[in-house]
């Protein structure tokens, strides 16, 4: 489990507590910094090793908060990042770090991009740096390359451009994370 959590420390930017309202299955017009929450599940494989959990992810501005959750719903996991810093509860344990990168490489030896994975669940390429997009007939991306990263996006909510991914795997090296994303919600900023 503890590899499971850590791999979500990737996701970070620490969040605060939300009343996100539902939303369909389209991305609002505008960046991958924009408020969002998704619920899910997580895949691992990494180093022979697999894992999987529940998931819910809330993204707000410069912050995120990440429940990794158990078969039952219980939350297993916690994780919380802001500009300052991030921190991972699992109940037996608390780790902190100056960000979710340091804290990955640290505690595993690899990482995954924080600021990569806000813009990729949602369909987008991180503006910061250049990206290989491949695109299907109705132009949803299928393929992205970007930063050593493939993305591969598996299924979509609809065939609308503008429709939010529901399926994901991303793979660097021997790293491999499936997303499966049941339930999209976009939060009042």
């Amino acid at each position: 489990m503890r590899l499971l959590v850590l791999v979500w420390l990737g996701l970070l930017g620490g969040c605060a507590s939300l009343q996100p309202a539902p939303a369909p299955a389209a991305r609002p017009a505008h960046s991958g910094s924009a408020p969002f929450a998704l619920n899910g599940r997580i895949a691992v494989k990494y180093d022979g090793a697999h894992h999987s959990a529940g998931l819910r992810w809330t993204h707000r501005a410069q912050s995120d908060e990440i429940l990794l959750l158990a078969p039952l719903g219980q939350t297993a996991a916690r994780v919380y990042s802001d500009a300052r810093s991030a921190t991972l509860d699992d109940g037996d344990k608390h780790y902190r770090a100056d960000d979710a990168e340091s804290l990955m490489q640290q505690a595993l030896g690899w990482y995954l991009p924080v600021d990569g994975l806000r813009h990729w669940v949602l369909g987008l390429a991180a503006a910061e740096s250049p990206a290989k997009i491949e695109r299907g007939d109705n132009g949803q991306i299928t393929v992205l390359h970007q930063n050593g990263w493939e993305v591969r996006y598996l299924r979509y909510a609809d065939s609308r451009p503008d429709s939010m991914p529901t399926r994901l795997q991303l793979s660097r090296e021997d790293l491999q994370v499936q997303l499966l994303i049941d339930e999209w919600e976009w939060p009042q900023p």
